[in-house]
């Protein structure tokens, strides 16, 4: 079987590939991310995931190696991460009471035959109508400055919300897990029936 590799080595992704219970190792890519002049935020995450996936296999020929990429939109405009408090006011102010739509590039790239399947998962976050003391209460509390968002839907961020829209919940933490199975089981690994060892 091919090594699994992770183009990544965000604490969150490596958490959510953990619950599949396949082993792998997790490796920085190390690619420019930024965004090219026009590019629409569905093709920026699939490039980069892809770039991410293929960067990574320079130094993994044989793995079977996943890229992703996340970034959020609000109002037509892609947002970031925050980097400190005075990012995630703004961040947060704007989204009050708005729906802000993530957008979840995936990639899965086979060193062997240098063949690839890439897609892009959407996720909604309707936000409350958040007043300043519960945006700053809630930034001193969780401190979200590397979340796209500004915000930590696993945790306390969840009390931000309205409502939430999509097919799979782990998206917006940065990994779509139901649609990784169903690449991995088109691999040849399917998480349910793999044993350790073989």
């Amino acid at each position: 079987m091919s090594s699994l590799v992770l183009a990544s080595t965000s604490s969150y992704r490596m958490a959510l590939l953990e619950k599949l219970g396949i082993p792998f190792i997790a490796v920085a890519p190390n690619i420019d991310e930024q965004a090219k002049e026009n590019e629409t935020a569905e093709h920026l995450v699939v490039r980069l995931a892809i770039e991410k996936a293929t960067t990574v296999a320079i130094s993994h020929p044989d793995g079977l190696i996943i890229g992703s990429d996340q970034v959020c939109v609000l109002n037509n405009q892609i947002t970031g991460k925050p980097h400190n408090k005075t990012n995630a006011m703004i961040q947060l102010s704007q989204a009050s009471g708005q729906c802000i739509t993530f957008y979840t590039g995936l990639c899965l790239y086979n060193g062997k035959s240098g063949q690839y399947e890439a897609l892009c998962e959407t996720f909604e976050v309707h936000f409350r109508q958040l007043t300043e003391s519960e945006i700053s209460a809630y930034l001193d509390k969780e401190r979200p400055w590397n979340c796209a968002g500004s915000f930590k839907c696993e945790g306390l961020g969840i009390a931000l919300f309205d409502r939430l829209a999509g097919s799979d919940p782990n998206t917006l933490v940065g990994l779509p897990l139901i649609s990784l199975t169903k690449l991995l089981i088109k691999a040849g690994i399917n998480p349910l029936t793999y044993q350790s060892g073989r």
